[in-house]
């Protein structure tokens, strides 16, 4: 039975899944009301520190004003969703103790709140789709592993660039295609430098945070949502920061390979990003040495050979999660989640000069970028995980584009992706050892 038949089933029998969302910002209120399209899916329950924006992506929605009620303690609000009310929070940790949710969403893009939301939420027993790449990048492992270990499902979301990725991975690796690489369309200049300050107006014309935008163009969030991809399918970055080259749809399948062959690679099995006209999409770059078959792909107009790409030319973000939501709770299933150690890290590089006593402000601000490395190189190196940068305090000078290193910072001890993170290098010593 496929996902929409399982779905309007669950509509016929008057039991919708009932998905608790955390963060009713751009991404949030966009899924809020993709899900108020489908049948069988509602989300019954949304949490913002804003009380408003969460009536207001109910109210775009077009969920009505009457069946709304705020709630502050679980019962209540279980009680409201009951009645077949739709409640509002500001406390996202309520979310995790109502009894009567299937699945919660994590929409911030706040890497501790993303920790803590799904910490709480698979301690509750519930699946999460964790749309926050950046604390999956930072603690992904650790989640997944106690969310198996409490019987749910942890899982990143088809919408986003990895989770779209991940799709053309499992089909070529299903069909036993060798893979070469995989990777994503980057659709902003890349600029380091980027500020918040800097991309204000351009993010006033697109509706969007500045400090969004300006982890887009300085790169932080393609190198994060990379790390994510990697980690989650074994494949590590070529070299630190990955190439980024120039391509186009049709040029994939000659620059993403290796150098021997005319490409950029010096290996194979990595992770990649094209600046160009690749965005919004995901791409594949396969290659096979079976002769039947390689007759068999020029025949099918896939192009001459020896190598061969698979392009997604989109990604609907939150639009799409609900393909995610349904597959965790219909059907126990992930789209990506990192199962074995990780092998990627995106480190954390100063994005100007910055001195001793400076407090770092994190992903999309005015301080630090992020870059991918392999992880062992970045354990080796004593990098500092981009996802723990926020609210440290520098004890010593960094140069602008230098890499910080955990003994360069005094960490935010308040912050659970910190303690999250601990526990998980010492499981990865256990694993290792």
């Amino acid at each position: 039975m496929s996902l929409y038949e399982r779905l309007k089933e669950r509509a016929a029998q008057g039991r919708p899944v009932r998905v608790g969302v955390v963060g009713a910002g751009q991404m949030g209120a966009g899924l809020i009301c993709q899900m108020e399209l489908m049948a069988g899916m509602q989300a019954v329950a949304v949490a913002d520190i804003a009380p408003e924006r969460a009536t207001g992506a109910y109210a775009v929605a077009g969920v009505p004003d009457d069946v709304i009620v705020a709630a502050s303690d679980a019962d209540v609000a279980a009680t409201a969703i009951e009645e077949g009310k739709r409640v509002t929070l500001t406390n996202a940790a309520i979310l995790a103790a109502i009894p009567n949710l299937d699945i919660i969403v994590e929409a911030t893009g706040i890497p501790d709140v993303g920790a803590q939301v799904a910490w709480d939420a698979i301690l509750n027993r519930k699946h999460v789709v964790q749309m926050n790449v950046e604390t999956d990048a930072t603690v992904g492992y650790i989640l997944r592993r106690m969310a198996k270990a409490a019987g749910v499902v942890y899982t990143l979301t088809i919408g986003d660039e990895p989770g779209a990725a991940k799709g053309l991975y499992d089909f070529a690796r299903t069909l036993g295609f060798e893979i070469v690489c995989v990777g994503k369309g980057k659709n902003n200049p890349l600029d380091r430098t980027a500020t918040p300050e800097s991309c204000a107006k351009k993010a006033a014309q697109k509706d969007m945070s500045p400090k969004m935008l300006t982890s887009f163009v300085d790169g932080t969030k393609t190198m994060v949502e990379m790390t994510s991809l990697g980690n989650g399918i074994g494949f590590v970055p070529d070299v630190r920061g990955m190439h980024g080259p120039q391509a186009s749809p049709k040029t994939l399948s000659r620059v993403f390979v290796p150098k021997a062959d005319g490409g950029v690679l010096n290996s194979t099995h990595v992770v990649e990003y094209a600046l160009g006209s690749v965005a919004p999409g995901v791409f594949l770059i396969f290659t096979t040495n079976q002769p039947k078959i390689l007759k068999d792909l020029r025949y099918l107009s896939m192009g001459p050979g020896p190598y061969y790409s698979l392009y997604r030319p989109y990604h609907l973000t939150s639009l799409e999660t609900p393909i995610s939501i349904a597959r965790a709770v219909l059907k126990g299933e992930t789209t990506l989640a990192t199962d074995q150690p990780p092998v990627a890290e995106t480190v954390t590089v100063a994005k100007r000069d910055l001195k001793a006593g400076e407090q770092v402000d994190g992903i999309g601000g005015f301080t630090v970028y992020g870059i991918i490395e392999k992880a062992d190189v970045a354990r080796d190196e004593n990098l500092l995980p981009i996802g723990l940068a926020s609210g440290c305090t520098l004890v010593n000078d960094v140069p602008q584009d230098t890499p910080i290193r955990y003994a360069d910072v005094e960490l935010n001890e308040s912050l659970t992706i910190c303690h999250l993170r601990r526990l998980q290098d010492q499981m990865i010593r256990t694993v290792s050892a």
